[in-house]
């Protein structure tokens, strides 16, 4: 199953014991469903689910699935184009990510890349390609760089979206179709709920 999770939801159960994305499906399939990626709460975009634990397994290596972002951005990020490696350890009581430029115990190497789109008035829009799958790891790599995701107060933005989302959304994902190696590729529809984000959708249309 593929879904287009919204801002604000949760992808599966937590304290707040609203209904979360996995319910909502399971209710609709009537079947249970297994996630293959998942999204922050804040966060909306793709995200895909599986009937089987097999295909679960299957997607569990993180090169099987090539994922893009769009993120908006504090504006002024150069290089336009760049690579970048950090390492990145979960604080559980935070629930953040505290990041560090070198390896160290307990820290878990984060690879990302992005390209700078559009430089708005006061923000960049980024497509960010996650290259691997840690903890809060876009928003905590952008936000050590100085480049914190619009509302994303939480790693350093300057104010909160009124809705608390975040300007972050999974908008492509590719894999090979794991039963028929055919090649899938997925694209999100841009939200609408500000005239930020209608005017990123007209600039990639």
């Amino acid at each position: 199953m593929i879904l287009n999770k919204p801002a604000g939801m949760p992808v599966q159960d937590d304290k707040s014991n609203d209904k979360s994305l996995l319910q909502l499906a399971i209710m609709y399939a009537k079947a249970n469903l297994y996630l293959i990626n998942r999204l922050d709460r804040p966060t909306s975009g793709i995200v895909l689910m599986a009937k089987k634990k097999e295909i679960q397994t299957y997607f569990s290596s993180n090169d099987r699935i090539k994922k893009n972002y769009l993120a908006v951005v504090k504006k002024g990020i150069q290089p336009e184009t760049n690579e970048l490696t950090h390492y990145l350890r979960k604080d559980g009581k935070k629930m953040r990510s505290e990041v560090k430029n070198e390896a160290k115990e307990e820290f878990k190497k984060a690879i990302l890349a992005y390209e700078l789109i559009k430089s708005m008035d006061n923000y960049d829009l980024l497509k960010v390609e996650l290259k691997t799958g840690r903890f809060h790891q876009i928003r905590a790599q952008l936000s050590h760089i100085g480049h914190p995701i619009k509302g994303d107060v939480k790693y350093n933005a300057r104010r909160k979206n009124q809705d608390r989302s975040i300007h972050l959304h999974s908008y492509e994902i590719s894999f090979k179709h794991p039963k028929s190696n055919k090649q899938i590729d997925l694209k999100a529809p841009i939200p609408q709920n500000d005239g930020l984000w209608k005017s990123v959708a007209e600039l990639m249309q």
